[in-house]
This record gives C-alpha cells, structure tokens and sequence, in this order.
C-alpha cells in the first residue's frame, strides 16, 4: 500500500510541477492596453523571438520527455521488434514520431502553407500508426 501512495505522490508532485510551469508562461505573455498580445516576444530585447506559442511548443515537448521519463521508470518494458524488423522502445517511437512529424509539417508548409491543421491530423494519424505498429 506504501508503494502506490508514493507513486500517487510521485505523479502529485510532476503535476503541479507541470502547472506551475505553464502558468508561469501564460503570465508572462506580454499585456497591453488593447489586451494580451501572444505573438510579441515574451523578453524584449532577447536574442531569440520567445513568443507563446514557442514558449508553448518547448513547455509541451518537454513534458512529453518527462512523462516518458516516469512512465519508464514506473512500467520498465522490453524492446518489441515492430513490422520494420528491428526492436524500438517507446522513446525509440517517440523520436521516430517528432521526427517525422516536423518532415510533415515543413512539407505541408511547402506544398500549402500557414494553416497546419491538416499537418496536424495526418500527424496525429502517423503518430497512432507509429506507436501501434513500430
């Protein structure tokens, strides 16, 4: 029973972790008069654009890792050899996943431009098909 109230604990902490984080982003998007402004940088006068939706993009990436991170270390799995032949983990899919999916997008973006929802879905579908059969 001591077991699963750590874990409990272990997710509680990550998760407010997480919170904080993001909250922490949200609040620091610049605010005028005419209201909230996502696309200005975050840090004027930075050496990098750091815009919400950048800001944004890292926060989700890296809490995909840490996810990864405490799913391994709480369910250890074994390589499984997948249709390509050759044995991946689920951080071995999750690579082969970002991967591909950023090729879709600058793809999508070269043959159709700015609007990426449809980059996004055939993603999410790539994503399905990676994990369940790679």
């Amino acid at each position: 029973m001591i077991f699963v109230d750590r874990w409990r604990l272990v997710y509680t902490v990550i998760f407010c972790v997480m919170v904080t984080g993001l909250t922490a982003i949200t609040l620091a998007v610049p605010r005028t008069e005419e209201g909230i402004q996502w696309t200005q940088p975050m840090v004027a006068g930075g050496w990098m654009a750091w815009t919400f939706p950048v800001a944004l993009f890292f926060y989700a990436l890296g809490s995909v890792l840490v996810v990864f991170s405490v799913w391994a270390i709480r369910y250890p799995e074994t390589p499984r050899r997948g249709m390509l032949g050759f044995y991946t983990t689920r951080g071995d899919r999750l690579f082969v996943t970002l991967l591909g999916s950023a090729f879709i997008h600058l793809g999508w973006l070269y043959f159709f431009g700015a609007p990426l929802t449809g980059a996004l879905i055939i993603c999410s579908i790539y994503a399905g098909a990676i994990f369940r059969w790679v």
